[in-house]
């Protein structure tokens, strides 16, 4: 399984605004934080805005932060909803032209890795990533005051 870097970047920007807690933060200091583009960042924050997951205020003092609690961010929940395409293998997508599909026992194995892949994911939140005794570390990490 392979996480998309849209995902990747969706979930930093969620740990990030939960490291800050209820403060305001801007996609450039995030962006420094992690030494990423701006530019990726603002398609990211666009939709995990329009997704609910943040707000943003405009203004000069304007920013973003975490709308919900990270204890109500399941992470299977949250990359099923920003991966676009889960297939593993070509058999599991809509462009299959694969000859064998029919009768390869791999397109179940690769299905059932997923569930598997999904499942475990299912079970944590937000607020498993963040760890309480981790908060410190990550403050330092990401340059947070």
């Amino acid at each position: 399984m392979h996480i998309t870097r849209y995902t990747d970047y969706s979930l930093r920007v969620l740990i990030y605004l939960a490291v800050q807690d209820e403060y305001l933060t801007t996609i450039q200091e995030i962006a420094d934080s992690y030494e990423i583009s701006k530019n990726h960042l603002m398609k990211v924050v666009h939709q995990l805005n329009k997704k609910g997951y943040i707000e943003t205020v405009r203004g000069k003092k304007g920013g973003m932060r975490l709308l919900m609690k990270p204890e109500d961010i399941n992470i299977g929940v949250f990359v099923r909803e920003t991966e676009h395409d889960l297939s593993i293998v070509e058999c599991h997508s809509s462009k299959n032209a694969c000859i064998i599909t029919p009768v390869c026992g791999l397109k179940s194995m690769f299905s059932e890795a997923l569930q598997a892949f999904l499942a475990v994911l299912d079970q944590y939140t937000l607020r498993d990533v963040i760890k309480e005794q981790h908060k410190p570390q990550l403050l330092r990490l990401l340059q947070i005051a």
